[in-house]
């Protein structure tokens, strides 16, 4: 969760969103998150705003990227861009133009062959999705009629009762597999963060079932829109449960995401490493947060991590320890600790653990007379004569 928390109450946010939504003609994902960065874990708030939103004609959009590509689309003649809710639900995914582009994304074959199944399905108008909804319904409300009669059902009766669950279940199937464009176009924004390509999709599919399972067509949002926050948060927490060590909040990672995707475009422009400063300047951000992204952003790494292929060497046996003496001085200390061992053992065993504790020979902590006395049952004066009586035979050991 966010350490991050919004000095005004929910409701509050929701209206200050709606009122930015009706005056700029839309609103982004990244905007509701910078207003309520934990509404991922609270859908119900976020069901709120997406009927709030539609109620009011104002369409939500991924981010400011996909709406500059549609200000593209919207130029008239004189070159001028007409950027208003009517338009831009004109422009809404789901009908004849692909949802996403997926040439450009980097797959391994198990991709590829997702890719290539995933691409034989069509994508869904708002009629189509509403119709599918409709008959999920119908068959989840015959399964549960099913389960719970006690009378007998007449063989022609049950027929049809099968019937309208098969076309369920095939409905609730079709819903899936025309969606899972979107649950690619989410994984890709959270790559590079713990998890593969592949394990990120099918957390994101996770989420995408359970939002045919919620979704109510009744509430007149597209289905698209309502299945990206579930999408989204079954990413997320898979994420946080297995994916970085040190967990990043949901809002932040899309920032960080954002910085090296722009950092990466200022290196190719330069041909160098940008700086932070550079970086700031082109997110209109301070050179201090950048600086503080980037350090939040670095994965830990393991120690134990194998080092080659054929060695049984560990990343850990190359750091060196700061901490540690020179090899010279461990040296010395071993040789040292040998000798006194060997003078030690010329004095009876009592007298020479009287000394090791006195002296911190043992663990380097040093024990004052009453301390050897407790351990020993002896006094405090019984204790200093028998050390006095071991320095003196070391001294003097003929």
């Amino acid at each position: 969760m966010s350490d991050l928390r919004n000095p005004f109450s929910e409701m509050d946010v929701v209206s200050t969103l709606l009122n930015d939504g009706s005056e700029q003609g839309y609103l982004t994902y990244d905007q509701i998150l910078a207003m309520l960065p934990d509404v991922e874990d609270n859908l119900p708030l976020l069901e709120v705003i997406l009927e709030e939103a539609q109620a009011a004609g104002v369409p939500i959009y991924e981010n400011e990227d996909e709406v500059e590509a549609l200000n593209s689309d919207t130029k008239g003649e004189n070159g001028i861009v007409s950027l208003n809710a009517k338009n831009l639900l004109e422009k809404q995914p789901g009908h004849s133009a692909p949802l996403f582009d997926l040439t450009n994304v980097p797959i391994d074959d198990s991709v590829g062959l997702y890719f290539r199944e995933m691409g034989q399905q069509g994508l869904l108008s708002a009629e189509e999705e509403v119709q599918l909804a409709k008959e999920i319904e119908a068959g989840r409300a015959v399964e549960i009629q099913m389960d719970e009669t006690t009378e007998v059902i007449s063989d022609d009766d049950l027929d049809k009762l099968v019937n309208v669950r098969e076309i369920g279940d095939a409905a609730r199937a079709h819903l899936i597999r025309a969606n899972t464009r979107l649950v690619v176009s989410i994984a890709k924004k959270y790559r590079g963060r713990g998890l593969q390509f592949l394990d990120l999709i099918q957390e994101g599919n996770v989420g995408l079932m359970k939002a045919v399972e919620k979704y109510d067509y009744r509430r007149g949002n597209r289905f698209s829109t309502y299945a990206t926050w579930w999408i989204r948060q079954a990413v997320t927490r898979a994420l946080a449960n297995h994916g970085r060590t040190i967990r990043i909040p949901a809002h932040l990672g899309g920032r960080i995401s954002k910085l090296y995707q722009v950092a990466q475009e200022l290196e190719q422009e330069y041909g160098r490493q940008p700086t932070a400063e550079e970086i700031a300047e082109n997110m209109d951000l301070p050179a201090d947060r950048v600086r503080w992204m980037l350090r939040t952003s670095r994965q830990p790494v393991h120690l134990e991590r194998p080092v080659g292929d054929e060695s049984d060497a560990e990343l850990g046996d190359f750091i060196e320890d700061v901490e540690a003496p020179p090899p010279a001085e461990s040296v010395a200390n071993k040789m040292l600790t040998e000798e006194l061992g060997e003078i030690l053992d010329q004095l009876t065993p009592r007298e020479a653990r009287i000394l090791r504790l006195r002296y911190g020979l043992q663990d380097g902590e040093s024990r004052t007379l009453k301390e050897v006395g407790e351990m020993f049952g002896l006094s405090r004066e019984r204790i200093r004569q028998l050390e006095k009586e071991a320095l003196r035979k070391l001294r003097h050991p003929n």
